[in-house]
């Protein structure tokens, strides 16, 4: 490690920073359904483009079909990661209710359900005593202690409406890129396609590599990864257009 990353390493790890670090929300906190909805809007409309241009539809039926499906889906999709993470947060909820529940009926079974939890992780003796009467002193500390490592369940950053607009804004912008080469009109069927194509390849390898930043994976296997999962889903869809237009004549 160079001089400069271990002086950064050091700056942030100071006292004042951790605090602050810790205080602040995540700032990644809703990435993963802004992941989620631009991979999944990419792939659903150039889907859509791919399926038309297999089975020989023209440009402006492409471009329709790509809007309906683009709108439908974005809704759809932000809809079902609200009620998902509402029905997390309620579960969440019922979870803390009962451990409230169980810390009035039987206190002492709660008490050393904490003294086990932190046993495993290493505590003995005096030590493991003091965090056992630290964490039990304070009721909402104790529950929430619970919820977390008991159950395994995250206890902060549950926002509905916030993970629903992160998966439809990012649907709609990314899902939108590949249907833009299809209202220029002065561009004859084959290029709009190899053109859309050419951009969703672009929007899936970039979703990629923004993944890896954040998540500190390698930038190119995952830009590449994220690209194959896109091409993928892609050329079923072209082959599925192809062969309907094949075998049962649907086209124009």
């Amino acid at each position: 490690m160079n001089d400069r990353r271990r002086d950064a390493l050091e700056q942030e790890h100071r006292p004042e920073m951790i605090e602050r670090r810790l205080r602040a929300p995540s700032r990644h906190r809703h990435l993963p359904d802004a992941i989620l909805g631009g991979i999944d809007g990419c792939v659903t409309t150039f889907a859509v483009v791919t399926g038309a241009f297999g089975a020989g539809f023209s440009s402006t039926v492409a471009l329709v079909l790509g809007v309906a499906n683009l709108l439908a889906d974005g809704f759809s999709m932000a809809i079902s990661n609200y009620e998902a993470v509402h029905a997390q947060r309620e579960h969440v909820d019922g979870v803390r209710r009962a451990e409230h529940h169980h810390i009035d009926v039987v206190p002492e079974g709660e008490r050393e359900e904490i003294r086990q939890i932190f046993q495993r992780k290493g505590f003995a003796g005096e030590t493991l005593e003091r965090v056992v009467e630290t964490i039990c002193s304070n009721r909402e500390t104790w529950v929430e202690t619970m919820v977390s490592e008991e159950h395994g369940l995250q206890t902060v950053g549950l926002s509905p409406m916030r993970s629903a607009w992160a998966t439809f804004l990012a649907f709609m912008v990314v899902g939108a890129m590949p249907l833009v080469p299809y209202a220029m009109p002065w561009l004859d069927p084959t290029r709009q396609f190899l053109t859309s194509l050419a951009v969703a390849g672009l929007m899936f390898f970039l979703i990629g590599m923004g993944k890896s930043l954040v998540y500190h994976q390698p930038l190119l296997t995952s830009g590449l990864r994220t690209l194959l999962i896109g091409g993928a889903a892609a050329g079923l869809a072209f082959f599925t257009g192809y062969l309907a237009q094949a075998m049962f004549g649907v086209g124009p």
